[in-house]
């Protein structure tokens, strides 16, 4: 069990645990603690090591606690670059640096390639490609999946624009000011030379600044009042804090054929050993309640198991336990068979004969001394020897005095030899010597124990009024209830197993018990061990009218559970419709967020729900709302492909400005519709959403670039078609051209050889399943849409630098030439398009036609700088590059339609229309191309109003506005991250968002104690 724990001075272990003092953590698969952590992704810094199974953590939170490394997993590190472990000779070929500060990562499918953590979590190099990861330079390599079958989690915690106090290892005077005084993470640093990342560099409100450990030498010397997002990184290819150093220690790398062994981790464990070690199987489940018997290895060292059944499974050294080595080092003795007293006691519990002889025979077959996952033990029914027995094995509380003398089945066995017993629906964790065993694990020749555990249970009878209450309200047993509570009474609101009656009527939908419960005077507001109340249990089925029923008896309809969650949310959670719809109709707020900040309009998108997700919108849910990941809405339904959820909101927007929303990576929806392969979430959002094509992310790829990345040919086909630019460059200054170059392959190179026809390429990839899909493909699509080839990346590379393969290179200057040389001939064979220069750069030529007013005075490329046309001083509010003409596809086009503004025929076909082909509105009249431009001469354009003129008097207006509309916005703004709209409000008269709020205990503007928070709509 996790323990606060105070500052502790680092303890003589073994120097191989002491390389892990400062690293930077997150949970682990056997994580069990709650929230101490902060939650899923926040991180924590290791401080020292108890022993060589605990480990002291303190988290950006602030908590201090001991943790296990050793045979339970709790831990998996983060960043070991704090710690200052080194590979020596080794460089990354992601960011040059060397040698490798922290874990190395080796591709498994290239020659001499490593990676850096930030560089393999930051997407560097083939996401196809499998890694070896190498924890340390004398430990052994670890094979890994490859990262885009892989979940991806955001970091939390001590990261730039966190804001923060001063923590546990603070010694620094006042050099914040004072205690309690608040700063702001500026950047992570280094504190020493050859030392990563193990420091922060702190902005105090009073303007002091300095630099404060984070890691180094296992010190932190700051709390986190709110957190800040940090990496993305691959959860499940992290190492296990203790994993390698465990193994180190025991002999599981040294099996012998012949050996007898066992698996005695939780199923969750087990699977996630074996990544990299022959995965896990379903029918793999039968190590987890039989003993096998090792009967070779794998040229990966890994050992194959043999099974009684015949079956031979391949299982990570790690997972195995020897039988004989388990049995010598338990430190109890534990009774061979059913005592006396026991079979006695199932005796005088009305027990069949039939089970009592099954039990009693199970014992006489199998000498076994130690517990095995799946045995059915009884709990000792004297309190004070229990609580004797459980000093140092998992402690006594109050809450488990109801498992005395229950009966249970072991779910884990504890390395110590502790078990994990569930007992009346509660786990918990007991020394061997407070439990008895009862039943075997396994089939037995009369049943198995799964028909053994029922008829145990069917005939135990309880003698607890409140068991047998809440046992009655599942039930329906009304006469029962009514009994019990008005002769022999019988509290109507006691507890069983940590649920009251009312809790359990309202879960199994029984209408008149909740009726008669809440007539004999039952609370609505009684919270189990999940912090549900009736009004989420009556969710649990959809029965309608109940959530009525406690309506009426004036239950809090959007009361929240310990994960902060409504009826509301529970309702959209289990799928059930005609709760949702009832709950709308009673006014439950909508936009209410859970603890990871997801609204129930977040949890329907994500259950692909379409007719929760329409009644939610139609009833007025907040399509802008973002979780702690900062997905609104349209970003969560562009993630998840959800096509008609992207559909409704859409449709029902009253916010147009949301669809373009960036969250703080830069990312909009069409980024991560484009970066996961959703090609229809990519066309709705372009053509219903008008989503901006061309927005950059904070590395400034657009999401043709994603889809590049990704070689998602369908998507860029997309994109390309709907006018994404070919020319903007990403922080490196690649543009999607070199984008496609940099991924091309040798064997991609091959299928352009068979292609002669390359005109086939400006029409598209082919039929779906081509074998022409691949990056050579997408650049000459590129090239043949325009792309240029000479332009410049930050290294001054073109996409040609970057094309080792002349057939390639050839294939890129025809699909180039084919565009360029109809370009040229519109040049010679007609004088109705006559270039002329960009009034701004007078590098490239005018080409983009400004609305509403029509003119053109500048290339697309400056075009998107320009916020009033340089000709008429209009405010623009569309811009729209010059094409060929749609009818003929030999001339651009030339020719201005009014009233719509559309610029896409040339003058021969112009002429024959009377509609524009593109919104299929009537044409009034036609503008050539040479009127729109206007200026002529140098001349002209001197004449021009300069760009930087003195505002007319309209421009001060709009600054006055958008003055105005920023100081609205700092009103509105959360004071704590600056980030989230102000939705709470506390009786001092401040405020916060919701997040901060509920995590605030003090008012941050007035410094008084929060004593009521109030939700504002």
């Amino acid at each position: 069990m996790a323990t606060a724990a105070a500052p502790i001075p680092v303890p003589a272990v073994e120097q191989s645990y002491l390389v892990n003092v400062g690293a930077r953590v997150v949970r682990g698969p056997d994580w069990k603690w709650g929230k101490q952590d902060g939650g899923e992704g926040h991180v924590g810094t290791v401080r020292s090591f108890e022993s060589h199974e605990e480990v002291v953590v303190v988290w950006d939170n602030g908590t201090a606690a001991n943790y296990r490394c050793s045979g339970g997993y709790d831990l998996r590190i983060l960043d070991m670059g704090p710690t200052g472990l080194k590979h020596e000779d080794s460089v990354c070929d992601g960011c040059r640096i060397q040698p490798i500060l922290g874990v190395r990562w080796t591709c498994a499918d290239c020659n001499s390639y490593d990676l850096c953590s930030l560089c393999y979590h930051g997407d560097r190099h083939q996401l196809r490609h499998r890694f070896y990861r190498v924890y340390t330079p004398q430990s052994e390599r670890v094979i890994l999946e490859p990262r885009r079958k892989s979940k991806k989690i955001t970091a939390r915690g001590i990261f730039p624009g966190a804001r923060v106090i001063r923590g546990v290892d603070w010694h620094w005077e006042a050099q914040d000011g004072e205690a309690g005084r608040r700063g702001k993470v500026a950047e992570i640093q280094d504190w020493s030379a050859g030392i990563p990342r193990s420091a922060a560099y702190i902005i105090w409100d009073t303007g002091a600044k300095n630099l404060y450990r984070l890691g180094f030498e296992g010190m932190v010397d700051l709390k986190c009042l709110s957190d800040a997002k940090g990496i993305s990184f691959y959860r499940d290819h992290l190492p296990l804090l203790g994993e390698q150093l465990s193994s180190a220690m025991t002999s599981s790398h040294h099996w012998k054929i012949g050996d007898d062994v066992r698996v005695d981790l939780d199923i969750e464990v087990v699977q996630s050993l074996q990544q990299g070690h022959g995965g896990w199987t379903y029918g793999m489940v039968e190590a987890l309640c039989s003993n096998g018997v090792v009967s070779g290895f794998d040229e990966d060292r890994d050992v194959i198991v043999s099974y009684p059944s015949g079956n031979r499974w391949t299982f990570n050294p790690a997972v195995l336990t020897n039988i004989y080595n388990y049995t010598s080092a338990a430190s109890t003795s534990i009774e061979l068979g059913p005592t006396t007293e026991t079979l006695a006691m199932l005796r005088l519990s009305n027990q069949d004969e039939e089970v009592i002889s099954t039990i009693s025979n199970n014992f006489s077959a199998s000498r076994r001394t130690t517990f095995a996952v799946g045995d059915i033990v009884q709990v000792l029914s004297d309190q004070e020897q229990v609580s004797t027995f459980q000093l140092g094995h998992g402690e006594w509380t109050e809450a488990m005095i109801p498992t005395l003398g229950k009966i249970g089945r072991v779910h884990q066995v504890y390395q110590d030899g502790d078990l994990k017993v569930e007992v009346n629906g509660t786990s918990w964790t007991y020394n061997p010597r407070c439990i008895k065993r009862i039943g075997l694990n396994g089939k037995t020749k009369a049943e198995d124990v799964s028909s053994l555990l029922k008829k145990l249970f069917e005939g135990h009878e309880s003698k607890e009024p409140s068991e047998i209450l809440v046992k009655a309200a599942a039930e329906a047993n009304n006469e029962q209830i009514e009994n019990l509570c008005k002769i022999h009474g019988t509290d109507v609101n006691s507890v069983y197993a940590g649920h009251t009656a009312l809790q359990a009527a309202c879960q199994n939908g029984h209408i008149d018990t909740v009726k008669m419960l809440l007539k004999l005077g039952a609370d609505t507001e009684s919270q189990d061990k999940d912090g549900d109340r009736a009004v989420h249990h009556a969710t649990f089925s959809d029965v309608e009218n109940i959530i009525d029923i406690l309506f009426e008896s004036k239950a809090d309809i959007n009361a929240r559970n310990k994960r902060r969650q409504t009826a509301l949310h529970v309702a959209v959670n289990k799928g059930h419709f005609c709760n949702v719809e009832e709950l709308i109709k009673l006014k439950a707020h909508l936009n209410l967020q859970d603890s990871e900040g997801d609204t129930a309009l977040h949890d329907g998108i994500t259950k692909k729900r379409d007719d929760i997700v329409k009644a939610l919108i139609d009833a007025g849910a907040d399509i802008s709302l973002t979780n702690t990941n900062g997905f609104n809405a349209i970003h969560h339904a562009a993630l998840r492909g959800n096509t008609n959820a992207i559909r409704i909101m859409l449709s029902e927007n009253d916010k147009p400005w949301v669809v373009n929303e960036q969250k703080d990576d830069g990312y909009s929806a069409l980024h991560l519709a484009a970066l996961n392969n959703h090609g229809q979430s990519v066309e709705l959002l372009i053509k219903l959403g008008k989503a901006n094509k061309d927005y950059q992310n904070t590395n400034l790829q657009t999401p043709l670039h994603l889809a590049i990345q990704r070689q998602h040919t369908e998507i860029v086909e997309i994109l390309v078609r709907q006018g994404a630019s070919l020319s903007l460059q990403d922080k490196d200054g690649d543009s999607p051209l070199h984008e496609a170059l940099r991924y091309h392959t040798l064997i991609q190179l091959k299928e352009l050889q068979d292609v002669k026809d390359v005109s086939k390429l400006l029409l598209g990839f082919g039929r779906p399943g081509s074998e022409k899909k691949g990056s050579a493909a997408i650049a000459c699509f590129l090239a043949a849409h325009g792309a240029d080839l000479h332009l410049k990346n930050n290294k001054g590379q073109t996409p040609l630098d970057l094309c080792p393969d002349p057939n390639l290179c050839t294939a890129l200057q025809k699909c180039y030439n084919q565009l360029t040389g109809s370009v040229k001939s519109k040049k010679t064979s007609s004088e109705e398009y006559k270039e002329v220069e960009c009034i701004v750069c007078s590098d490239q030529y005018r080409d983009c036609v400004f609305s509403p007013c029509g003119h053109v005075a500048t290339c697309h490329v400056c075009a998107s700088r320009i916020k009033k046309c340089l000709i008429c001083r209009e405010f623009i509010e569309s811009r729209q590059k010059i094409e060929e003409c749609v009818v003929c596809s030999d001339k651009k086009a030339s020719v201005l339609f009014r009233p719509c503004c559309h610029m896409v025929a040339c003058f021969g076909c112009s002429s024959l229309m009377k509609k524009c082909v593109q919104c299929r509105s009537t044409i009034t009249k036609t503008i050539p191309f040479k009127e729109l431009c206007a200026v002529e001469d140098e001349a002209e354009l001197k004449r021009l109003p300069s760009v930087s003129a003195p505002a007319s008097p309209r421009e001060e207006d709009v600054n006055m506005l958008e003055k105005q509309l920023q100081e609205i916005k700092e009103q509105t703004v959360c004071a704590v991250c600056l980030d989230r709209r102000k939705n709470m409000v506390f009786l001092c008269g401040h405020g916060s968002c919701q997040l901060c709020g509920d995590k605030l205990e003090d008012c941050p503007m007035c410094r008084k104690p929060i004593e009521q928070r109030i939700i504002l709509f």
